[in-house]
């Protein structure tokens, strides 16, 4: 049987990567703990509100990222879609994030093997493809 599993971010602000996070894979942010003041400052959790992706975690930590991740995030903003098709909508989801806070680093062109994608990073500087 498959194991639920969560993805968690190191982060500066918590509170501000859930927010880009959930407006880039179209997650929510559930309502702070009953019973307290709002939202903690230490960390923020967004989940998919079809329950079928993981939840995602977002805890501060002191240290800033030195490094390129090891793991990462492709999202799949174009499923399904081939050649100009593919990479306009993802050109327009790169848009997109990018008003969020998200930064374009490249785009790798369809090589007849393996489809274009875009890679970015959020607003933390955490790699991502849009794929």
């Amino acid at each position: 049987m498959a194991k639920e599993f969560q993805v968690t971010y190191d982060c500066a602000d918590p509170r501000a990567q859930a927010e880009f996070w959930a407006q880039a894979l179209g997650y929510h942010l559930p309502p702070p703990p009953e019973g307290s003041d709002g939202q903690p400052a230490d960390w923020a959790a967004i989940t998919d509100p079809d329950g079928r992706g993981p939840r995602m975690y977002f805890q501060r930590i002191p240290e800033g990222k030195t490094v390129k991740n090891r793991l990462h995030l492709d999202v799949r903003a174009a499923p399904g879609q081939t050649g100009d098709e593919r990479m306009a909508t993802l050109e327009s989801e790169a848009a997109r994030l990018g008003a969020l806070g998200a930064k374009r680093q490249y785009r790798l062109e369809s090589d007849g093997v393996n489809e274009g994608l875009i890679m970015m990073t959020d607003p933390e500087g955490n790699e991502f493809c849009l794929d």
